[in-house]
């Protein structure tokens, strides 16, 4: 992030907790983040292995509202949002007119005619102002929530059993994407069972000033804190793309394995989302050298793309990539990585790199 406009950087209402807890902050997004707090390694495996948290109040929250509400937001978006009932949840799109996304986004449906929209915290500005350009004669209406929320992410396979004994909401009942009212601790929360690290687990949104002490209450039933470093691993080796890496404004959708997520419907930039990709995402396996975004990537000797995400993989015990290389060298078994003008042997691997079960 380039901070030379002396910009301050935006808190969530845990920031003090997170000095409280020794945290190692860095800028994210124009946030002030904690990457780690007892160390990358730890914090992954934690959630692997147990339940962990994640500070996610950053995310933007924005509000649909009125008759056209559905309508609006199938017109602005790929999936089929007509197919979420009430108390579900959806992995979705805002594409651009002429190309790229504008951002991957999560819809929940709270009634016939109310919906809630979370998105990318660096693209809460940008989105806001495309859905407004958008809104047109739809009898719908937008607010923004942003700061009204505090959002955390309890992950891992201990989630459930770790949250039930503190609310009366049966945990058990909930399927993957649910989205419900609930008290949790004594207070009013809405539970989302979503997450982004492969991994079973609930998205607590509480109101911002609540927000605190619901993080400490977690930490008192013994989940983990987990930052950015680790919340990074744990989606790669997941195969989730990131936006700004695997998605962007520039980069065609239908790249990743994610076809399922463009349905057939009127909606905008159809022309251009139904145009095949000269491109291709593909997981990459190294033997010892990490690789990060922007190493160039090559197949029988010639440049064929560039590594979009890269690390070393605490669960596989080896580095892992996604790249984004040339539709016609996306079958190749063996590519090479450059990394500091020498290239190390790389192997095609299938995504997700990691699944549980």
């Amino acid at each position: 992030m380039d901070n030379a406009d002396q910009t301050p950087l935006k808190r969530t209402p845990l920031h003090a907790a997170h000095l409280r807890a020794g945290a190692r902050m860095v800028p994210f997004g124009g946030w002030d983040m904690p990457v780690q707090y007892a160390g990358l390694r730890a914090e992954h495996t934690a959630v692997r292995g147990g339940a962990g948290m994640f500070d996610v109040s950053h995310m933007g929250e924005f509000r649909v509202t009125g008759p056209d509400a559905e309508k609006f937001l199938q017109f602005v978006t790929t999936n089929d949002v007509s197919k979420l009932k009430p108390g579900r949840a959806q992995y979705n799109w805002l594409p651009g007119e002429s190309g790229g996304l504008i951002d991957d986004i999560y819809i929940y449906r709270v009634a016939a005619e109310e919906f809630l929209m979370v998105v990318n915290a660096s693209n809460i500005q940008k989105d806001w102002a495309h859905l407004q350009a958008q809104l047109g004669q739809h009898d719908a209406r937008l607010s923004d929530e942003s700061e009204q929320w505090g959002l955390i992410a309890v992950q891992g396979p201990l989630s459930e059993e770790k949250l039930q004994p503190h609310t009366a909401a049966d945990l058990s009942a909930a399927k993957k994407n649910s989205y419900f009212a609930a008290r949790l601790f004594g207070m009013d929360v809405w539970l989302a069972r979503t997450g982004y690290t492969g991994e079973d687990g609930f998205e607590v949104f509480v109101a911002a000033g609540e927000a605190e002490r619901m993080w400490d209450k977690l930490l008192g039933i013994g989940l983990v804190p987990a930052g950015l470093g680790a919340r990074d691993t744990l989606r790669l080796e997941a195969g989730f793309p990131l936006y700004g890496h695997e998605f962007s404004d520039s980069i065609h959708p239908l790249s990743s394995s994610y076809t399922w997520v463009v349905k057939e419907k009127t909606h905008l930039g159809r022309a251009h989302i139904s145009a095949a990709p000269e491109v291709r995402l593909i997981g990459l396996a190294l033997d010892k050298v990490p690789v990060r975004e922007g190493y160039p990537v090559f197949a029988g000797g010639q440049l064929v793309g560039t590594v979009t995400s890269g690390s070393s993989s605490p669960t596989l015990g080896h580095p892992i990539a996604m790249a984004l290389v040339n539709a016609g060298s996306a079958d190749a078994d063996e590519f090479e990585v450059e990394v500091r003008g020498k290239r190390h042997p790389a192997r095609r691997m299938g995504l997700p790199f990691y699944k549980r079960g």
